[in-house]
């Protein structure tokens, strides 16, 4: 018998500390095996599969992230319902934004156009311990005006190797970032916030492995005075042959937005 298929777009929002990232791996607790173990419990015998985005590393959270729901002979009749239903059971660090019916030509990582992440982090104190999981607090004092400086060199089309956790001769690393800065954080607040606190903001088409990470260690680096603005600018020449040796904290990094086609 022919299985007819039906496709499903679902934006979601999880807070990442307690999960060992996205992908399911033996013996951990990740956001996909959560994910997956609630629509079984939910959708029952109905035969189902799941397809996320993209793999958020362990600690990192998202505003909005997206998944790809196939299902299999037995359509979602009612939205509203099926989205109540799906927050209910849950786990409550993580929520069902929206639900949208697609077609058997969307690929959910082919498709996606733009991503949006934020590095949330402080400098020059210890910060209540309830910012942990989504703030990153650098003890020392950071020149966060050469910071600032810093990010704008990675605008552009440039040679990202040196910003690629364990790159290899074979890997593609000429990618384009459509922006990036440091700006003030007015976006993530609470009342045990420090006073001042920052955020890196970049956006591009796709990332490789740590490389936000790896290109906000850079920047700590430059803020606390071990390395320049000249240094940054040669990494990002093609023939580069220098690894970055510092990978910012992941409890500081949140998948912000995601746009498709």
């Amino acid at each position: 018998m022919f299985d007819k298929r039906y496709y499903y777009l679902i934006k979601i929002q999880y807070l990442g500390y307690r999960f060992h990232g996205w992908q399911k791996q033996p013996d951990v607790k990740t956001l996909h095996l959560m994910i997956d173990r609630t629509l079984k419990y939910i959708l029952g015998d109905t035969r189902f599969k799941t397809l996320g985005a993209g793999r958020t590393d362990a600690m990192v959270s998202a505003n909005e992230a997206a998944l790809e729901l196939f299902i299999y002979n037995q359509p979602i009749e009612d939205f509203d319902s099926f989205l109540d239903l799906f927050n209910h059971n849950l786990p409550q660090d993580i929520r069902a934004l929206s639900i949208e019916e697609v077609d058997k030509n969307f690929n959910i990582i082919q498709d996606s156009k733009i991503k949006e992440y934020h590095y949330v982090f402080s400098q020059g104190q210890k910060n209540h311990p309830f910012c942990a999981p989504i703030l990153t607090t650098i003890l020392e004092s950071l020149n966060i005006d050469l910071m600032k400086e810093g990010a704008k060199l990675f605008e552009g089309t440039h040679n990202f190797k040196t910003y690629c956790y364990k790159a290899t001769n074979k890997g593609e690393y000429q990618r384009t970032i459509e922006y990036c800065e440091i700006a003030d954080n007015t976006i993530y607040t609470a009342n045990f916030f420090p006073k001042e606190s920052y955020v890196f903001i970049i956006r591009g088409k796709g990332f490789m492995r740590n490389q936000i990470r790896l290109m906000m260690g850079c920047l700590i680096k430059l803020g606390r005075g071990e390395v320049t603005l000249d240094y940054i600018k040669e990494t990002l020449k093609e023939d580069s042959k220098e690894v970055m040796d510092y990978i910012a904290p992941a409890s500081g990094l949140i998948l912000h937005r995601l746009d498709f086609e």
